[in-house]
C-alpha cells in the first residue's frame, strides 16, 4: 500500500487528502458584510437567491463555521443565512490575497453590474460609509485596477449615498482577478468580458 497519488489538476481545488479547499476566505466574508445584517452573536445575510446562499454555507462548512438558512416570512422570496460572529474574530485584510478576496466579497454584497443588453455595460461599488469606498479604490488601485471618482448619484434621494465605478478599460482585469462568486453576477462577467 502506497500513499496515493497528488490529484493531477491542482486547480480543481483538491486537497491532497482529497478533501474540497475552499472558494470563499474569511476575507472574502468580512466583504460580504456589508449587505448583511447584526444581531448579539449572529451575522445575517439576506437573498433572492437561496443557490448563493447555500453554496456560501457549504464554504463556511469547509472553513469550520457552522451556519443555517432559512426563509424570510411567508409571502416573502427572501433568504436569510445566519453564521456567528465568533468566526470573523481578529480577520483582518492584510496579504494581496485578502484584499483580492475583500473585493470580491464586497462586490458581491454591494457591487453594482449591468443587466441589460439595453444600456452600455458598467461594474460600481456602492455604499452609505464613504470611507469604506475610498478603501476599495485604494485596494484597486494597489492591483492596478483604474476606477472613477466617488461621487453621490442623487443627493435629493440620498444624501449620504456613495458609488464608483470602474474604468471601462480595466473590466477584464476586474473579471480576472475579481471576479465574483455571485452566481447572477459571475454569469454576467463572463458573458460580457
Amino acid at each position: 500500500m502506497g500513499i496515493p497519488r497528488q490529484p493531477r489538476e491542482k486547480s480543481r481545488g483538491v486537497r491532497r487528502d482529497y478533501t474540497r479547499a475552499p472558494q470563499i476566505s474569511k476575507a472574502y466574508c468580512l466583504g460580504l458584510l456589508h449587505d448583511a445584517t447584526e444581531r448579539k452573536t449572529t451575522f445575517r445575510i439576506a437573498q433572492k437567491n437561496q443557490s448563493y446562499l447555500d453554496f456560501i454555507k457549504s464554504q463556511l462548512e469547509i472553513l469550520g463555521a457552522k451556519s443555517w438558512i432559512y426563509k424570510e416570512g411567508k409571502d416573502r422570496n427572501v433568504w436569510i443565512l445566519e453564521f456567528s460572529k465568533k468566526f470573523l474574530n481578529n480577520t483582518q485584510i492584510i496579504t494581496v490575497q485578502d484584499k483580492i478576496d475583500y473585493l470580491c466579497g464586497y462586490f458581491d454584497a454591494e457591487g453594482g453590474i449591468a443587466k441589460s443588453s439595453q444600456v452600455r455595460f458598467y461594474l460600481y461599488y456602492c455604499q452609505k460609509n464613504f470611507d469604506e469606498l475610498v478603501q476599495l479604490k485604494k485596494y484597486l488601485d494597489e492591483l492596478n485596477i483604474s476606477s472613477g471618482v466617488i461621487h453621490n448619484p442623487s443627493k435629493s434621494r440620498d444624501p449620504n449615498f456613495w458609488r464608483f465605478y470602474i474604468a471601462a478599460k480595466s473590466y477584464a482585469r476586474f473579471a480576472t482577478i475579481i471576479g465574483s462568486k455571485h452566481p447572477d453576477k459571475s454569469e454576467i462577467l463572463r458573458m460580457k468580458i
